[in-house]
Parts: C-alpha cells; sequence; structure tokens
C-alpha cells in the first residue's frame, strides 16, 4: 500500500516537472517567430545605472537598454524591457519570461552551464568599496568585516572568493540594495562594479572609495542553451556594432571610456552554439 501510494507520489510529480518544462519549452521563441510577432521581450536590470535603469521619465534607460534597442532595430520589432532583479535573470530566460538578456550578465563558467553567451560586449571592474577613512590595501585589511554584494552576482563570487574566509559576506537583491547597507551602517564595505564609485559619491559626497580591485570580467548577451539562431544573430549583431562604431559610441556615453579590448576565448566559456 505504501510502495503504490510512494509510486503514485513520484508518477504525480514527474507529471507536474514535465509538464512545467513542456510549458517553458513552448513558450521559447525563435528569431522568426520574434519577427513575425514584431516585439522582442529584452530582460534588463532595472536598478543598476548606468547598466539599467528607469529613468525620471519612467523609461528604461542605460548601456544595456542603448544595445538592446539597437539589436530590436536590427530585427525590425519593438523592443518590451522586462527590468529582473540579479538572482532572477537566468529563470527568466530560461522559462521563456525573457526572450534574451541584455542584464549585465558577467561571463561566468557556472553560468555557462545555463545559459548561452554570445561574444563579450561590455567590461566590468569589480572591486572593493570602503570609507576613505578605513585603511585598505589588501584582502588581509577586511578581516571580520562585514561586507555587501548583490546576491548570485560576479561580485558575490569576486569577494566570496578573495575574502570570504576572513571576512562576513553579506548577500543583498539588487545593486541599489548593496549601496543603501553601506550608506546606511549595515555592513563596512561593498563589493561593486566599476560605476559604484559614482554611485557612492551621489549619495555621499566625498565618504567613499575604491581600494582592492579584485578582477575584471566581461558581459555577454544571455540566450537560452542550444538556440543556434538566437546566438547566431547575436553574435552577428555585435559584430556589426564594433565594426560600425556604435558600440564605441554607447560605451562612451555611459561609461566615458573607450571600447575595451575584448578576448577572442574565454577558457570554459563558449561563445556559440556547436
Amino acid at each position: 500500500m505504501h510502495n503504490n501510494r510512494r509510486n503514485f507520489l513520484g508518477l504525480a510529480l514527474a507529471t507536474v516537472a514535465l509538464a512545467a518544462v513542456g510549458a517553458a519549452a513552448a513558450s521559447a521563441a525563435t528569431i522568426e517567430e520574434i519577427k513575425a510577432k514584431g516585439a522582442l521581450v529584452v530582460g534588463i536590470q532595472g536598478d543598476n545605472a548606468p547598466w539599467g535603469f528607469v529613468n525620471s521619465s519612467g523609461v528604461q534607460d542605460g548601456f544595456d537598454a542603448d544595445v538592446a534597442n539597437l539589436f530590436a532595430k536590427e530585427l525590425g520589432v519593438k523592443v518590451q524591457f522586462q527590468p529582473l532583479a540579479v538572482a532572477n535573470r537566468i529563470p527568466a530566460l530560461t522559462t521563456g519570461k525573457v526572450d534574451i538578456l541584455f542584464a549585465t550578465m558577467a561571463m561566468t563558467e557556472e553560468r555557462a552551464k545555463s545559459i548561452q553567451y554570445s561574444k563579450p560586449y561590455a567590461a566590468n571592474t569589480i572591486s572593493l568599496y570602503a570609507a576613505k577613512s578605513d585603511t585598505v590595501t589588501k584582502p588581509d585589511d577586511v578581516a571580520g568585516w562585514e561586507i555587501g554584494v548583490p546576491k548570485s552576482s560576479s561580485q558575490d563570487k569576486a569577494v566570496t572568493d578573495a575574502v570570504g574566509s576572513t571576512a562576513t559576506v553579506r548577500r543583498f537583491d539588487d545593486d541599489a540594495a548593496t549601496i543603501q547597507a553601506l550608506i546606511s551602517g549595515q555592513v563596512k564595505a561593498v563589493g561593486g562594479n566599476q560605476f559604484y564609485g559614482q554611485r557612492l559619491d551621489a549619495a555621499s559626497a566625498g565618504t567613499y572609495e575604491r581600494k582592492i580591485n579584485f578582477l575584471t570580467t566581461y558581459n555577454g548577451v544571455g540566450t537560452r542553451l542550444g538556440e543556434k539562431d538566437w546566438n547566431e544573430a547575436v553574435n552577428a549583431f555585435i559584430d556589426k556594432i564594433k565594426a560600425n562604431g556604435e558600440l564605441a559610441a554607447i560605451t562612451k556615453k555611459w561609461m566615458a571610456i573607450d571600447l575595451p579590448q575584448f578576448p577572442e576565448s574565454i577558457p570554459n566559456i563558449p561563445f556559440t552554439v556547436n
């Protein structure tokens, strides 16, 4: 009796799981279907200036928004932005809630198991930010500190790898919450991208500074694994905007830097679908 019940429950759970997978697969559109529909749903960060944010007019704006708008124009469709928290980016893509990710997606081996990356189109330096009054020149100097990071982000991995054995890493929902945690005194430092300095200075001028650079990461556009049509379309688009100067102009506009030199390959992170 008990065995029959267990078998029934196992079959029921398997049926639910298969139904969920089927629903996700059914909602994942091809490039041609997106063109026919006339609209592209883009997953993007909603509160991480200048990468992705909602401006004072209530419009999605920033570096990733500009690049995504160009891609939609390339496809001949309208763009619909779906703001996402850091931890929700990959699930939103894999379940078909969004068609593609222009969402400050640092390229990591772990993420490459779940999504298909494009060629890199942006670079991001991850650093430790703390009060100017605190002396920090090496990771050992933060022993015993509480350090804030956006959970599941490249900052999370970089800080945890560098100081997780000597400091306490506290994880917050997004970049805005992480920055607020430092300003309000919940943490003594934060792991942030190259724009945290500007955002911290805007919130409290002259109080904080960059202390240590942990690493430079590269961002890629995220599509679903195995979807060759999406991957080829995005890579062709990136090649085009690199060559015609549009990507350099967007980089200069939002980051005030020249277009970085991007690697031709990154170990264990394929840029193409085989």
